[in-house]
């Protein structure tokens, strides 16, 4: 179910080229834009009109936008000024990208992100779903509070793992850049040989990295422990009210599969009713199907202890109804967009009640497994259950448009 994410799957020769996209505008004469025919850049990008935009108001708070502009930036920081990222037929540096956000950033202060006057200083580039409604599919995800210890008892023995030693990660452009573009492989020594590593029934049924003593915490619920993984980081209360940060530490390399999916194929549930609290609430109420469902997604987390976070794919802190993750081999890493699209209203259980609009300036800060193609956005909603609620029911049409400095 696309609506259940994970964090990044590193599958075999898998290219993690980021490419950039990117909005172009156009030059602003007078008091009106000049219209220009729509140019479309392969595979999925078009760049559009002044009177195709949207109207740009922003129903969240600037506090928040302040935030992860800044995450952002600190990510392009981190780069190589002249790192390049492609969309399409475009090349752009990061140098350029990050003026692009400080342009963005001080237009923000000056009370300035209207129309026009982003029409004088951006292009701006729609993302072209493969639909007949040119619309991209909008979820969402959040950050887990769990129970946990740091040490086993009759209550809390289900492990969370960190990175197993006997795990390897080859990166193969070392070995031909050429050829494999970026890709890695993720498996571990048997003899001589380089073999996948093992899948997540090998290692929650069968104990095959138990040997290997990494564990770093225990849970009371697999159940639980499963949409962990789903959503990549977490917030552990360890008693006492002691809390703790995990986060994304690697992966077991196998390829992420929908549960969900799994769920209506097998008709147990309807396409229409399937969210985050209709698979919880189905495992639980059928406890003997929960290994088959569990184990249909081979893919397994690894976590590690964080300081702050969530941090997302581009190692920054993720900032509540502003980050968003996309396919990063699609979309442009730590870019500007603005998201339009709706987002569900809920009870105190997580029950869906209605829409409302959802319009936000977003910032691209992470990625998913199940995040794949031009358009497809995941929503992050924040920690706890509140936002649970929110990001389990999320999974609406929506529109993307990201900006680059002219």
């Amino acid at each position: 179910m696309d609506s259940i994410r994970s964090h990044p799957i590193q599958t075999v020769f898998r290219s993690f080229a980021a490419c950039m996209c990117v909005s172009v505008l156009f030059a602003f004469l007078g008091c009106s834009p000049p219209e220009e025919p729509e140019t479309v850049i392969d595979p999925g990008f078009e760049r559009i009109t002044f009177h195709e935009f949207p109207h740009f108001e922003d129903h969240g708070d600037m506090e928040s936008l302040q935030r992860a502009i800044e995450q952002s930036l600190l990510f392009y920081s981190r780069i190589p000024a002249d790192r390049t990222f492609s969309l399409g037929e475009l090349t752009l540096t990061a140098d350029t990208l990050r003026e692009t956000l400080e342009l963005f950033k001080a237009l923000m202060h000056q009370g300035a992100l209207d129309k026009q006057t982003l029409a004088e200083h951006f292009h701006v580039y729609r993302s072209r779903a493969p639909t007949e409604s040119n619309k991209s599919l909008v979820t969402g995800y959040f950050e887990p509070i769990l129970e946990a210890r740091l040490h086993p008892d009759s209550s809390f023995h289900y492990p969370l793992y960190g990175l197993p030693p006997e795990l390897l990660t080859i990166d193969l452009n070392l070995f031909d850049a050429e050829r494999f573009q970026g890709g890695r492989l993720v498996g571990r020594l048997e003899g001589n040989r380089v073999v996948p590593f093992y899948t997540r029934e090998e290692i929650d049924q069968r104990g095959k990295i138990v040997p290997q003593q990494c564990e770093i915490a225990w849970i009371e619920d697999p159940i639980d422990g499963f949409f962990l993984h789903v959503q990549g980081s977490g917030k552990l209360h360890l008693g006492n009210g002691q809390y703790a940060r995990i986060g994304y530490a690697g992966t077991n390399g196998h390829p992420y599969r929908s549960i969900g999916r799994y769920l209506i194929d097998q008709g147990v549930l309807e396409r229409e009713a399937v969210s985050l609290q209709t698979i919880r609430g189905h495992l639980r109420s059928h406890p003997e199907q929960r290994d088959e469902v569990l184990f249909y997604n081979p893919s397994y987390i690894f976590f590690r202890w964080v300081d702050e976070g969530p941090v997302g794919a581009i190692n920054v802190v993720l900032t509540p109804n502003r980050s968003i993750a996309t396919d990063l081999q699609l979309h442009p890493r730590g870019a500007v967009a603005f998201l339009e699209t709706r987002q569900p209203l809920v009870d105190e259980q997580g029950n869906l009640l209605g829409w409302e609009p959802l319009h936000r300036w977003v910032l691209n800060q992470d990625t998913g497994g199940a995040i794949k193609g031009v358009g497809r956005t995941d929503f992050f909603f924040g920690s706890g259950k509140g936002a649970e609620g929110l990001a389990g029911n999320m999974n609406s049409p929506g529109r993307l448009y990201f900006l680059v400095k002219k």
